[in-house]
């Protein structure tokens, strides 16, 4: 590992774990809660506790000034919910790109199982090797995702991350399993840090439980969007998974001390 890639890495975690918040869905979702006003956003979640936040390149002027000196990783693809298959992710962006926007890290989202498996591994492999030239991270968004392929399984979720560790990748986002047992199984499968994607949002006490889940089977974060960024007190939640992940707590003490009620 470079110099300049290990200095960047230590901008976008703290002690080697990660809560990244990723705040690309104005493409895939438009202009929904917690990205119509991205400034307030991003200086809510920075100061609650977030490492990093990722957007696409665009907003890369939006994000600077509110993101109270935390990490920045720029997307590479996208794809719409309106669009004819939203697994078809296509490339929006360069890592040259990504650095003239002051990116301190990259990221490449794969569908493993999907139609477009072939391209996107082709891709990914291709953003790496430019990347690590340039001694820029990449994290690598890994999911298992096409016909007749369980999201959750947890055999295809460890086929999904060992895949970017194979191409090289120094951090890997997948889907979580559903809980510790079969999660650990993921997280054995490769070496690279492995983050959790949120998914849609759910309680309070949903998203502080799956979180305490991964850490205990050995993630090292999470890559947490929606449940972070539309929730109705965003600086609050990032307090509590931040508790979770940088200070060990359990669920229950994480969201009491985060100020937010419980749900019955």
């Amino acid at each position: 590992m470079t110099t300049g890639l290990a200095a960047r890495l230590e901008r976008i975690s703290t002690g080697g774990r990660y809560l990244v918040v990723p705040m690309d869905h104005g493409i895939t979702l438009g202009p929904v809660k917690g990205l119509v006003d991205l400034e307030s956003t991003v200086d809510a979640i920075t100061r609650g506790g977030a490492d990093a936040v990722l957007t696409q390149k665009g907003v890369a002027a939006r994000v600077h000034e509110h993101k109270n000196g935390k990490g920045f990783i720029v997307h590479l693809n996208g794809s719409t919910s309106i669009g004819p298959d939203s697994n078809d992710k296509r490339r929006t962006g360069t890592v040259e790109e990504a650095l003239r926007a002051g990116a301190d890290a990259v990221s490449f989202h794969i569908n493993v199982g999907s139609d477009h498996e072939p391209d996107q591994l082709t891709e990914l492999s291709d953003v790496i090797e430019t990347a690590h030239r340039l001694g820029v991270p990449v994290l690598a968004m890994s999911y298992a995702r096409g016909p007749g392929v369980d999201e959750h399984d947890a055999e295809s979720l460890a086929h999904a991350v060992r895949i970017a560790e194979e191409l090289g990748a120094d951090v890997v986002k997948t889907a979580y399993s559903g809980d510790p047992d079969t999660f650990e199984r993921v997280c054995e499968a490769t070496r690279l840090p492995v983050v959790i994607a949120g998914g849609s949002r759910g309680t309070d006490r949903e998203t502080a439980e799956m979180v305490r889940g991964a850490m205990d089977a050995g993630a090292a974060g999470v890559s947490m969007g929606r449940s972070i960024f539309q929730h109705d007190d965003p600086g609050a939640i990032t307090r509590a998974v931040s508790a979770i992940i940088h200070d060990d707590a359990d669920a229950a003490d994480a969201i009491d001390a985060a100020g937010l009620a419980v749900e019955a």
